[in-house]
C-alpha cells in the first residue's frame, strides 16, 4: 500500500458469515456479541423455514418486486403475498431484538445480503425461467435491489445510531455466472454468461446504494478479485482452503491496493478442529507467498469461518466462533510462529 489504509475493524479481528443454527434471534445476537465482540453482525437464522434463508430473506428487501415461493424455489409474483409477509416478518423481529439488545453499540457491526447475480441466479420470472435469463429483468431487478438496501441499511444505522455499518454482499453464484454455468431453469441447459463489466456495473450499484463499508464474500471457487475490487468492494471474504497459488496475483494486488480480506480458516460444519496454529497456518503460508510483512496480517485479515454455520450443530457454532477469535490473536500475537 503506497499510504497506510485504516480498516474500520481492530487487529486481531474475527467475524462470522451471517448464518446460524437456532430460531431464535436473540440467542443467536447473544452469541454474537458474546463471541464476535469486535465485529459482531446480524445474525441470519434459515433454521425458521421460507423467507428466513438467503434468497427469500433479501428478496423480502426487494421494492415493487413481489415474490412468492413455489416449488422450485422463488418467483417473482404479482402481488404480495404469504410467503412475502413472513420474510418481512422475520428480518423485523431479528432488527426489534438487535435494537432491544445493542442499540448503544458503538464499533463496527456487519449486515449481509445477497447479492444481484445470485439472486438473478435463484430467483424465478413468472413464466419459470430464471430471471438471469432476461437482461431486462435483470436490470429491473438491480435496481429494486439498490433501493431496498439502501432502506435496509438506513433502519439499521437508526437502530444502532452509534455504529459503523458494513455491508455485506453475498455472492456465491457470481463465478458460475461469468463462466455461464448457471443451469437453465428445467436443468437440461446452461444460461448464457455474463460479460465481466456488466457484472461488476450491476454489483457496483448495490455496493454503493448501502453507503456502508462493502464488503463481497464468495464461497465458490474462482473468485474474481479484479472485478469485486472495480465493483468497489473495500474486502472479499473468501474461504482460506479454497486459495491455491494461482489467485496470488489478484489477491496480491487487492491487498497492495488496501482491500480487507475476511478468511475462512474454520470449517462451517461440526467437524474436529485442529490446533488454532493449524486454522492460521493456510493464511500465513498465503501471506509470506504475496511477500506481505506478516506484522501487517493482523491489520488486514478478518478471521471468519469457512462458510454460514445454519448446518452446524449449536454448541459447534460457538466453538467455532471462539476458535475465529482466537486465530485472530494468534496472527496479532505470534506473527513469525
Amino acid at each position: 500500500m503506497s499510504e497506510p489504509v485504516s480498516f474500520p475493524w481492530p487487529a486481531a479481528t474475527a467475524t462470522g458469515i451471517g448464518s446460524y443454527p437456532g430460531d431464535d434471534p436473540a440467542d443467536a445476537l447473544r452469541l454474537v456479541f458474546d463471541e464476535l465482540p469486535d465485529l459482531p453482525h446480524l445474525p441470519e437464522l434459515p433454521g425458521r423455514g421460507p423467507g428466513a434463508d438467503m434468497i427469500g430473506r433479501t428478496a423480502g428487501l426487494l421494492v415493487e418486486l413481489p415474490v412468492g415461493l413455489q416449488p422450485s424455489g422463488w418467483r417473482f409474483a404479482d402481488r404480495p403475498g404469504r410467503d412475502l409477509r413472513r420474510a418481512h416478518d422475520h428480518l423485523s423481529r431479528d432488527l426489534d431484538a438487535l435494537e432491544d439488545q445493542a442499540s448503544e453499540y458503538a464499533g463496527p457491526f456487519k449486515v449481509q445480503v445477497a447479492g444481484p447475480w445470485t439472486l438473478a441466479a435463484s430467483i424465478e420470472l413468472q413464466h419459470g425461467d430464471r430471471t438471469l435469463k432476461d437482461p431486462g429483468a435483470v436490470r429491473d431487478l438491480i435496481a429494486s435491489l439498490a433501493e431496498g438496501v439502501s432502506a435496509h441499511v438506513a433502519d439499521v444505522r437508526r437502530r444502532l445510531p452509534n455504529a459503523q455499518i458494513l455491508l455485506q454482499v453475498d455472492e456465491p453464484a457470481l463465478p458460475g455466472v461469468l463462466a455461464g454455468t448457471v443451469p437453465t431453469a428445467s436443468g437440461f441447459g446452461r444460461l448464457a454468461a455474463v460479460e465481466a463489466p456488466a457484472a461488476e456495473e450491476g454489483l457496483s450499484r448495490v455496493l454503493a446504494a448501502g453507503d456502508a463499508y462493502p464488503v463481497v464474500h464468495c464461497c465458490a471457487p474462482g473468485v474474481p478479485y479484479g472485478l469485486l475490487r472495480g465493483a468497489g468492494a473495500k474486502a472479499i471474504s473468501v474461504d482460506a482452503g479454497l486459495i491455491d497459488a494461482r489467485a496470488d496475483e489478484a489477491i496480491g494486488e487487492a491487498v497492495e491496493a488496501g482491500l480487507g480480506l475476511f478468511l475462512g480458516v474454520v470449517a462451517g460444519n461440526d467437524s474436529a478442529l485442529p490446533p488454532v496454529t493449524g486454522s492460521v497456518r493456510p493464511v500465513r503460508e498465503l501471506w509470506r507467498r504475496l511477500g506481505f510483512p506478516l506484522a501487517r496480517l493482523a491489520e488486514q485479515v478478518v478471521a471468519t469461518p469457512s462458510c454460514g454455520l445454519a448446518g452446524a450443530s449449536p454448541r459447534y457454532a460457538r466453538t467455532a466462533l471462539a476458535r475465529c477469535r482466537e486465530a485472530g490473536r494468534v496472527m496479532r500475537d505470534t506473527p513469525d510462529a
